[in-house]
């Protein structure tokens, strides 16, 4: 079965999520169920119908989440070697070299990707090139823009 490395608090966002879906929104939706069903003709009966989908998102979600997690590699940052190497989980900032703009991500499971709070998928194109390297390291990253060039100015193991 194929691993998906996952932080410890992706992990538990995951948990949080799928506790909330059994143990608040199914028991909802299933009495919206049964309140659309006191209300007599299921063909034409639009809460009844709206009520299933619900259902049927939530029962997938629930599944989907449910295989992530019997899926996940959990990665503790704690008990790995910090050598100084960029790898999974790491915060890592770089220089662009031409424009000398740094930037500070986090490499984080496709999940747990979030742009917005800098952080990017192990999968992204700036990751996969900056794995393996180390502070004070050029790296060439093609990006849809084209190759840019970057400097590791540091590697941060929080």
């Amino acid at each position: 079965m194929q691993r998906f490395p996952m932080t410890p608090e992706g992990y538990e966002a995951l948990q949080v999520e799928l506790k909330q879906l059994k143990s608040v929104d199914r028991p909802r939706i299933i009495a919206a169920i049964a309140e659309a069903r006191a209300h007599g003709d299921l063909k034409e009966n639009a809460e009844y119908h709206a009520a299933k989908e619900q259902q049927a998102f939530c029962e997938g979600r629930i599944m989907e989440i449910e295989g992530k997690i019997g899926a996940a590699e959990v990665i503790d940052l704690s008990k790995v070697n910090q050598d100084g190497r960029v790898i999974f989980g790491v915060t890592v900032e770089i220089e662009n070299l031409d424009t000398e703009e740094r930037k500070c991500y986090k490499i984080v499971g496709d999940d747990e990707a979030d742009f917005k709070q800098s952080k990017i998928s192990v999968n992204s194109p700036i990751a996969r090139g900056l794995i393996g390297k180390r502070q004070g390291d050029e790296v060439k990253i093609q990006t849809p823009s084209g190759e840019v060039e970057y400097e590791i100015v540091n590697v941060l193991y929080l």
